[in-house]
Order: C-alpha cells, then structure tokens, then sequence
C-alpha cells in the first residue's frame, strides 16, 4: 500500500492529533496536475546590500531615488549603490521610529520627539512647536500629516490625534478623538485614503469630509483592536495586522473594507496564545512570485512565522542551524533597485529578499518538513520512503557540492526521532538522482521528518511511503 506523507497542516495543541509542519518552505498548488497537486518551495534567501553596524536600524522608507533609515540618532540618505549620506540627527538613538512623507518632507516621531527633513532643501528640523504631542506613530493622508498623542505624559490624550499641514507646525485646535470606544490609539494607519486609528480593543475609520476645522469623520467601527503596534503591513490592496478583541482573541487578520477576517486558523492562534507576551510582534508584506507573503516575528520568544496569502497556509520561519529567529524585522520597497530591503532584528544590517539566494547572508537555512500521521491498529513494515525532488541541484564546490536530505522516523506518535537517515540530493547535473529510503522497520503510528540545510535549491513535489 502507498500513502501519501506530507500534507498543509500545522502542529498545534498536541503532536498526536497533527505532526504536520513546514520550516522555510512554501506551498504552491498546481492548477493543471501535473506529478502533484502540491508542491513545496524554499523560501528565498537573504542578500547583504549595506549594514550600519551593531545596533538594529529603527525605520526606514524610500522616497524618490532614495531609501531613507534611522540608525541610532542618525538620519541617513541611501542611494542605490548604498552609500550613506548623513542628514540629521535625532535627539534618541534606540527603539522604533515612525516614518512618513508628502512626497517631499519626511516626518520621523520616535515616542518622545517628532523632526522633519525636506528632501528638496535638504533641512533637517526638530519639531519644537509647543502644541506639537509627541507620538509614536503617524502617517500622510490627504494633505495632512496625522500623528497619535501616545508620547504624552498625560495618558488622557493617548485617545487623541493631531494633525499639521506641513508636518512642523500644529494648533491647539487641531486634534480630535477616537470616541467610540474609551480604549486609546495604538496606531495611525492610511488605507486608500482613509484613516484607520487602531486602538486597543476597537479600530475606528475617518474619512475626509473636508472641513477645516474637523477634517476627519468617523465612518465605521469594529470590534478588535490592534494587539503589536508594528504588526501592521499593506498586503494586496488590504491591510493585513495582529489583532485582538474584548473576548482576549489573537487573530492575524485582514481587513477587507470594515470586515475583519481571520487568517490564522485555531491552531495557529493557539500556537501564538502560548507566546506570551506579543505586544513587541512586528509583521511586514513582500511578494513572491505571485505569492503574497506576510511575516510575522514575536522576539519574546524568538519564533517567526510566514503567511502566503494566495493559499491562506502557514509557515515557520527561522535562520541558522539553530532555527533562530528570522533575520527579517521590517521591511519596505525600494524601487530604483527593484529590491524589497529587508532589515535585521539585532544589527544594521540590510538585506534584500533573492528567491535565487540560499542562505540567510550565508547562514544556513533549514529546511524542514513534518508528514501527517501514518497509523493503523496493527504494525506494519515500512518498506520505501520516497521523496520525489529537483534533483542534481549541488554546487560546483564547498557546502552543498554532495548535498543530502536527512530523514527521521518517529514511531511513537511524532514525539521522538532518535535515528538520522540520509539520501543524496543529486551532485551538479545528477538529474536523474532518486531521493529513496528502504527497509525502515516497522510501526503502528509513525511521522517523517524530511530535512535539509545545505545552501541548495529545494523543490519537493511530493512524498511517499511503500506499507507492506
């Protein structure tokens, strides 16, 4: 008899319910079968184009024909070559900042402090206007720059907003209120001219109405808030964000119009539930090969997951032989060198996403692929393993020249696979290599681990296994 090994699952409450789970892989379906109706991709690797040293960046965005980023106190102008120019300086040097522009100025606020930066003049100014709050977010929308009153002191204004025309000068009386809900802005946001004031437990829309004195108007609410201020991220046409509602629910969900859907499925959810704390989770958007990807990274415990928005499945993330935390922290788009600019949680580092890279800025990537339950009240004798894969993928020479596939065996449930088995992945050319385990024991419920952390690519297109 022959069954198929590896299904879309994800492990959840208990390995013996579900084993099934994906490291730095990515399903795609097949609309015309051909060999499967499912194959599996390796995520792209990681490219170095410039680093600003130990301490992480805080923000970054591109404007014009260039990149813009915060590191420590410093605002630097990054051209397509990566070189640096500095043009100013902050009054902070750690934590994330807030970045939007009007096309022509820039507008940073990092909690305490707001400045400008005019891209034409090239001045760079701090924001001493008295009535200016200070905040944590902003954003541009309509010939207005709108920040949140987070940074005050007087946690009375955290349910406020501001606004200012040219991003450096505000009035008393330009402020108003997220009134539906008591709860307090967590985040500005502009989705399609619109804007979005994510609060803790509800999320309220305003849209221009064009007075002059109260310019926003509120035009729908709903009942989730934003649970990671930096988990918001633009994702084919629709905002897609960490969320959490009054019943304590955390869901990744997407906005469509004012409907929030969910896209983490309950074993999803449940697997970020035993996080703990996910205040500090960010979350960017990039697009694959006609996949639109969303990561999402919690550093409380160092785990980071991808969702693939064209078939609503998941993934883990990690980098290194340890499977540490992806590298990824935010992201944006810098057009001028077509490349998604990808920046590191723990250094200046940034990268750009290369489908073609196969490795993590020469760490290794771990590719890693769990089976379904293969299970039958009685034992039965596992004859063949067979992984049907692109073949002949090694390298010239070095790490991934002889590259292999390791193969674990649990047969108590998914709990435990002490034995390591290994098959080549065929050498430079050795298109017709076979990925083939035989005579593998027997077991009554057992579950396959296939995985594989040379830098070479990885296409599996299906898995199999010979019951006797």
């Amino acid at each position: 008899m022959r069954y198929p090994l590896f299904g879309i699952g994800q492990t959840s409450k208990s390995v013996s319910v579900t084993a099934e789970s994906r490291t730095n892989l990515y399903l795609e379906f097949v609309t015309d079968e051909d060999k499967s109706k499912v194959i599996a991709y390796g995520t792209p690797g990681l490219d170095l184009f410039t680093s600003f040293g130990d301490s992480p960046v805080r923000g970054g965005m591109e404007l014009g024909d260039y990149n813009y980023v915060v590191h420590r106190g410093t605002l630097w102008e990054v051209n397509n070559a990566a070189v640096a120019v500095n043009r100013g300086t902050l009054d902070t040097t750690a934590g994330r900042v807030s970045m939007t522009n009007n096309g022509n100025t820039i507008q940073i606020v990092d909690g305490s402090f707001g400045y400008t930066y005019n891209t034409t003049t090239n001045v760079f100014t701090k924001i001493t206007d008295v009535n200016f709050v200070p905040a944590q977010t902003n954003t541009w929308i309509d010939g207005y720059f709108i920040t949140d009153q987070r940074g005050s002191t007087d946690k009375t204004k955290w349910g406020r907003y501001s606004w200012s025309t040219d991003g450096l000068t505000y009035s008393a009386l330009n402020f108003a209120s997220a009134e539906a809900n008591p709860d307090k802005i967590v985040r500005v946001y502009n989705d399609n001219r619109e804007l979005v004031l994510f609060g803790d437990v509800t999320t309220e829309f305003h849209s221009n109405s064009g007075a002059l004195d109260l310019p926003f108007v509120r035009q729908a609410v709903i009942e989730w808030g934003l649970a990671a201020v930096n988990s918001v991220a633009k994702m084919n046409g629709s905002i897609i964000y960490l969320g959490r509602n009054r019943m304590g629910k955390t869901q990744v969900l997407v906005l469509n119009g004012y409907t929030p859907q969910e896209v983490s499925n309950q074993e999803i959810s449940n697997t970020f539930d035993s996080y703990g704390d996910i205040s500090n989770a960010s979350g960017y958007s990039y697009m694959l090969g006609g996949h639109p990807m969303y990561v999402l990274n919690f550093p409380t415990v160092g785990k980071s997951w991808l969702y693939d928005g064209s078939t609503n499945l998941w993934s883990k993330l990690s980098s290194g032989l340890t499977q540490s935390q992806y590298l990824g922290n935010f992201a944006n788009t810098f057009t001028v060198v077509s490349k998604v600019l990808v920046y590191d949680y723990s250094n200046g580092n940034i990268y750009t996403i290369n489908a073609n890279t196969y490795t993590d800025n020469g760490a290794p990537i771990v590719r890693e692929m769990s089976s379904r339950h293969i299970f039958d009240e009685k034992y039965h004798s596992i004859g063949r393993i067979w992984l049907d894969m692109e073949t002949g993928v090694g390298l010239v020479n070095g790490q991934g020249s002889n590259p292999q596939v390791m193969l674990k065996i649990s047969k108590n449930g998914g709990r435990t696979a002490p034995v390591e088995r290994w098959a080549a992945l065929g050498k430079i050319g050795s298109y017709i290599a076979r990925v083939i385990w035989n005579r593998l024991g027997a077991a009554r419920d057992f579950v396959v681990t296939a995985r594989i952390t040379d830098p070479v690519k990885v296409v599996i297109i299906g898995a199999w296994v010979d019951m006797l």
